[in-house]
């Protein structure tokens, strides 16, 4: 099986791209995806405050 890309997976943290129907589930992998998604939301949150206090002065 092929692994998939930091790119590839992040699009499907973010339910931007649909996930591989052959990929295993359970529960700890649903936790971990659901844990992952929120620090990328949070990152993604940081780097807006962090432009608009830049761009502000």
């Amino acid at each position: 099986m092929k692994q998939p890309s930091m790119w590839s997976q992040i699009l499907t943290y973010l339910y931007i791209k649909k996930r591989d129907k052959d990929a295993p589930i359970n529960t700890n992998i649903k936790l971990m995806h659901g844990m992952n998604r929120i620090s990328i939301m949070m990152f993604l949150i940081a780097l807006i405050v962090l432009l608009v206090r830049l761009i502000k002065g």
